[in-house]
């Protein structure tokens, strides 16, 4: 079993920064980003691979960096240039195999409990 905890959620004005941490009990070689404002759907974000190659949603790029510390079994999420449209809550998701590069929820089996993220404009 994985456990996922996430942290550094919070608010923060249109243009600032903030970086997500998802720490797991364990190593794990498939970890993903996603997010899921209210009356929406969960939607992927960034999803790095056990090679360290990385995915991001249109939406995401050139703004957010997914990363991992593998000594410490954690996942990070470094957000730029945040909007007002990048408010939601924020999960970690992570899998012990590769089953898509899509950012899917069908590809993750295992989630936090997430972490909220709002942005004022």
């Amino acid at each position: 079993q994985v456990r996922l905890v996430e942290s550094g959620g919070g608010s923060v004005q249109g243009g600032g920064s903030l970086r997500l941490s998802c720490a797991a009990n364990r190593r794990i070689g498939f970890m993903a980003w996603f997010r899921q404002a209210p009356g929406e759907e969960r939607e992927g974000v960034a999803a790095i691979f056990s090679d360290s190659t990385t995915n991001y949603a249109d939406s995401v790029s050139g703004r957010f960096t997914i990363s991992k510390d593998h000594a410490k079994n954690t996942l990070y999420l470094q957000m730029n240039s945040l909007k007002p449209e990048d408010t939601a809550m924020y999960y970690c998701a992570a899998d012990d195999y590769f089953r898509g590069a899509n950012i899917d929820i069908s590809e993750y089996n295992y989630w936090g409990q997430g972490t909220q993220v709002t942005v004022s404009s």
